[in-house]
């Protein structure tokens, strides 16, 4: 998927956090350890440093949600970060995206974090960030836990 395309995506799924431009898509991926994962209808981006990884975003086109393609992409962050040597993965999610908390329960995430109002919708309201982890060197960890 080009910067362009992935902007375009972003933009049908996110409205807080705000959606990220072709720019942005652009700079990161030409970032070191940043890598890409894509489907049809999806992408996972992610960045490994050192040895943790960071989910950025993943984005599944509204129209094709609940078809299991956000279970895919956090696999190939999950093994794209493996392979790239972090034994540790960390991510962002809203405390009220109970959709997104599931997906990523369902994979082993858990919480470590939380950063009080720390997203904004555009009606001005706050919403807390959970910080949500997942060891990658427990083998016990490498299983599909969910599907």
């Amino acid at each position: 998927m080009t910067p362009e395309a992935l902007a375009d995506l972003h933009v049908l799924c996110f409205t807080s956090p705000r959606p990220w431009t072709a720019t942005e898509f652009r700079d990161l991926l030409r970032a070191p350890g940043t890598f890409l994962a894509t489907v049809a209808d999806g992408f996972v981006l992610g960045r490994v440093i050192a040895d943790e990884a960071e989910l950025l975003t993943i984005a599944v086109h509204p129209d094709a949600r609940r078809a299991g393609h956000g279970a895919r992409l956090l696999r190939a962050f999950i093994d794209g970060a493996r392979a790239r040597g972090a034994t540790r993965a960390f991510l962002e999610v809203a405390a009220d995206n109970a959709a997104a908390r599931g997906l990523y329960a369902a994979q082993g995430f858990t919480e470590c974090g939380q950063r009080p109002g720390y997203y904004r919708g555009p009606d001005g309201r706050a919403t807390d960030a959970l910080v949500l982890e997942r060891a990658l060197t427990d083998p016990a960890s490498w299983q599909n836990p969910g599907t």
